[in-house]
């Protein structure tokens, strides 16, 4: 058998993910399929949804293709199907790795995992930068040969070093950005110009136990479930689209230090979750709430 039988003489097959929606009608899916279909696609998986209390319909279609069908061949034809469904739309190739901005303050468990995860290939993400308003994790994003950058924060330079980072976004076109416990509020414009675009993790015990030491807060009050929600940020703190939630139950046995290390593993695997699902182009956004195409 000859080298070139080995490797195949086909044209490469490559994958490709659109997302959609629009107000719910009939013919949306016939319409979508017949056109793969016509353009020589296969669909690999679809799924659909139908939300009666917007009235709006979501799907995401995973599939594949030879050449000569291209990326901007797939975009330019089927903008005429979008236009015609009223369709907010994206095609994608589903082996890119979505470029992202990491955000941390002082707490790095969230970091730490993240980095981690994409390393090994758990997350489809290629880490452009960290952001960090402190110096703490320098050498550790070192570790993983990712730029560091550290543009502190204050009330007189907000706005200075929210541009910095909206320019740092830009030149490395960044995607997404993750605030991995940032622990400083976004103004409203930032939070505006990357609508969909950011992920915040929290503990779940909020309206209750604001501030400082929240998980000693909830042991003083006898809590039995820790919990953490990652969300996209909007200009009302902590209020966006929730994407996932994770819980754990605890005991009255329980020291306030063990319910922090408990809250630091549900926030580690509940934003990993969203962010993996953002970057596999699986949520899609409802008005106040998320479609997730788990």
């Amino acid at each position: 058998m000859n080298e070139q039988s080995v490797r195949g003489t086909g044209p490469a097959t490559e994958q490709y993910v659109l997302t959609l929606s629009c107000p719910d009608k009939k013919g949306i899916v016939h319409a979508v399929s017949s056109y793969l279909f016509m353009t020589g696609c296969n669909i690999e998986d679809s799924q659909q949804f139908g939300d009666h209390d917007t009235g709006l319909f979501f799907m995401r279609v995973h599939f594949s293709a030879e050449p000569p069908v291209s990326l901007d061949k797939l975009r330019a034809s089927f903008a005429a199907i979008g236009d015609s469904f009223q369709m907010e739309w994206q095609i994608n190739r589903a082996e890119d790795k979505m470029r992202v901005v990491l955000m941390v303050s002082r707490f790095g468990h969230c970091l730490n995992d993240l980095l981690f995860r994409a390393r090994t290939g758990a997350l489809p993400v290629e880490i452009a930068a960290v952001v960090s308003n402190h110096t703490d994790f320098a050498e550790l994003v070192a570790s993983y040969d990712i730029p560091f950058h550290h543009i502190p924060v204050t009330k007189d330079n907000k706005p200075q070093a929210e541009a910095q980072l909206l320019e740092l976004v830009r030149e490395r076109g960044v995607e997404l950005v993750v605030l991995a416990r940032y622990m400083q509020v976004l103004s409203d414009d930032l939070c505006k110009q990357l609508s969909g675009r950011i992920i915040n993790i929290h503990h779940s015990f909020l309206p209750s136990f604001k501030g400082a030491k929240p998980y000693h807060q909830a042991h003083a009050r006898g809590v039995k479930l820790i919990g953490a929600t990652a969300h996209y940020v909007t200009a009302d703190l902590d209020e966006g689209p929730i994407i996932e939630q994770e819980v754990e139950r605890v005991g009255h046995e329980v020291t306030p230090e063990q319910l922090v290390a408990v809250g630091r593993d549900v926030e580690c695997q509940a934003l990993a979750r969203a962010v993996k699902w953002h970057a596999e182009r699986r949520i899609l956004l409802n008005g106040r709430r998320t479609v997730v195409f788990a």
